[in-house]
């Protein structure tokens, strides 16, 4: 009869705990963006404040996850001023969201007449000379 090895229970509820907290600083380093850049330039319409709302959420978890990742700063979660700022990290990330879906809705608002393919024949125009 074999004896199976059993991990520690404290590291494990640490391990969990820190985990909670990451998601719920990144969750307000998500809502905070958002409430930030919509202070700045108000949608228009209903439309475009749920599209560039989802899309800076996204920006914030995604972009975030991407430069914790890239840099190598998950030994930021190990203490309470490290989750901080990783927070400011998912922070600043959400804001490139915001601007990119903004930019989008003013270039198809100022070429109403155009199709999309045609609107992307002339961006792809203009940045490749």
């Amino acid at each position: 009869m074999s004896v199976r090895e059993m991990t520690e229970p404290a590291s494990t509820a640490v391990g969990g705990l820190a985990l909670y907290k990451l998601g719920i600083l990144g969750a307000i380093a998500a809502v905070l963006v958002t409430i930030v850049v919509m202070a700045m330039t108000l949608p228009k319409t209903t439309r475009e404040f749920v599209v560039a709302a989802i899309s800076t959420v996204m920006f914030s978890f995604c972009g975030g996850a991407f430069v914790v990742r890239w840099f190598e700063l998950m030994h930021w979660a190990n203490d309470y001023f490290g989750l901080v700022s990783l927070m400011g990290v998912a922070f600043v990330c959400g804001l490139p969201g915001w601007v990119i879906v903004r930019a989008g809705f003013v270039y198809a608002d100022l070429r109403k007449g155009m199709s999309l393919p045609d609107m992307i024949r002339e961006i792809k125009q203009a940045v490749w000379k």
